[in-house]
């Protein structure tokens, strides 16, 4: 018989980020970006079935029944938060957790660069933070919540789904709302928030066109928006967003991102050589003139990783430019630098370049 509540002590324990059940075989668990079987007997249909019934929350047991997939929040006494998925897989449930670490990490801890705790301090406009799954997205925008909430009076209104990190007034009030229980999906929860005087909205995701017409119409009226998206990279993330819209209104759109757009960091986290952990590698774009005449299109109007790689000064960065510096201070190894990067040539010679040793492996 499974004991849910024992895997899930276990994950605590272990520091895993994410525990997966699925029928035929035994857990398994995401510890430091890495898949590790757990041994145990192989989950049955019947047990995972079960399981779920006993997780799903009463009230949304139509949704999940008609969806065939649900996502959710559960608290459990002692151990914790998480965010649970129950899905269908070949016919038969799978369930994967996220445990939710308590509390919201400061910025010194997660090892950005400055330009991100900045952003916090934006009174308007659109900020986006982007990477794949399990690149610590909501970890980085709870943080920058907290830096509001500890430092300005402000009312932040979030939307979730689910609320996963937790927060405390203190000087804003922050309302969370969460898709399910409070508001049925993104589309509805933006309708009316005006209505709820926010001064900083905080979008879960933005993946469709009535979420991004919302998060563009609240970030050109003077509003802070954050809102994530599961992009790997900054051009893509303006292409994905370009392409929520109709491309009668693609023109529109890049009006509005070249006025309101205050950022994008597009995140990955990577294994530090001692295999203790990960650290964030951010490519990170800042609006200013340059940006905007990629955005808008001008005539003569520079790529947007010259423009990233030659901002400093404004706190951009490429990709690369993180990997290589992460490098530089021993934070990452040569082998997870050259592999993750985008251009490895250009990378091996700049690390080449410091002394470093090469392997014809990487």
């Amino acid at each position: 018989m499974l004991d849910f509540h024992d895997l899930l002590r276990r994950v605590v324990d272990r520091k895993a980020s994410d525990l997966h059940l699925k029928v035929g075989s035994g857990p398994v668990m995401r510890i430091d970006g890495r898949l590790e079987p757990q041994g145990g007997e192989e989950v049955t249909a019947e047990d995972l079935l079960a399981l779920a019934r006993t997780l799903v929350p009463t009230d949304r047991a139509g949704e999940w029944e008609s969806k065939g997939e649900l996502d959710f929040a559960l608290g459990i006494s002692g151990l914790g938060r998480f965010r649970v998925m129950v899905y269908s897989q070949r016919g038969t449930v799978a369930i994967a957790v996220r445990h939710i670490v308590p509390g919201v990490p400061s910025f010194d801890s997660l090892g950005l660069p400055p330009a991100v705790p900045r952003l916090a301090e934006e009174s308007q406009g659109l900020v986006i933070v982007a990477g794949p799954a399990g690149a610590g997205k909501s970890t980085t925008i709870a943080a920058m919540l907290d830096v509001i909430n500890e430092h300005q009076c402000r009312h932040v209104v979030t939307i979730e789904d689910p609320i996963e990190h937790l927060f405390r007034d203190k000087r804003s009030i922050i309302s969370q709302r969460e898709l399910g229980s409070d508001a049925p999906d993104y589309r509805s929860a933006l309708a009316r928030i005006m209505r709820q005087d926010p001064d900083v909205v905080y979008i879960g995701e933005t993946a469709d066109y009535e979420t991004a017409r919302g998060a563009l119409g609240l970030a050109t009226t003077g509003r802070l928006v954050l809102t994530s998206m599961p992009t790997v990279n900054v051009a893509q993330t303006i292409s994905w967003l370009l392409h929520l819209f109709p491309v009668d209104e693609h023109t529109m759109v890049r009006a509005s991102l070249a006025s309101s757009l205050k950022a994008i960091v597009v995140q990955r986290l990577l294994e530090r050589p001692d295999g203790r952990g990960r650290v964030p590698a951010a490519e990170i774009l800042v609006n200013q003139s340059r940006v905007v005449e990629n955005l808008l299109q001008l005539p003569g109007a520079p790529n947007l990783e010259t423009v990233m790689a030659e901002g400093e000064y404004y706190g951009m960065q490429t990709f690369d430019q993180s990997l290589f510096q992460l490098c530089k201070d021993g934070v990452i190894g040569i082998r997870e630098a050259v592999t993750t990067s985008a251009h490895p040539h250009e990378l091996r010679a700049s690390l080449q370049g410091l002394g470093m040793p090469m392997s014809s492996d990487y």
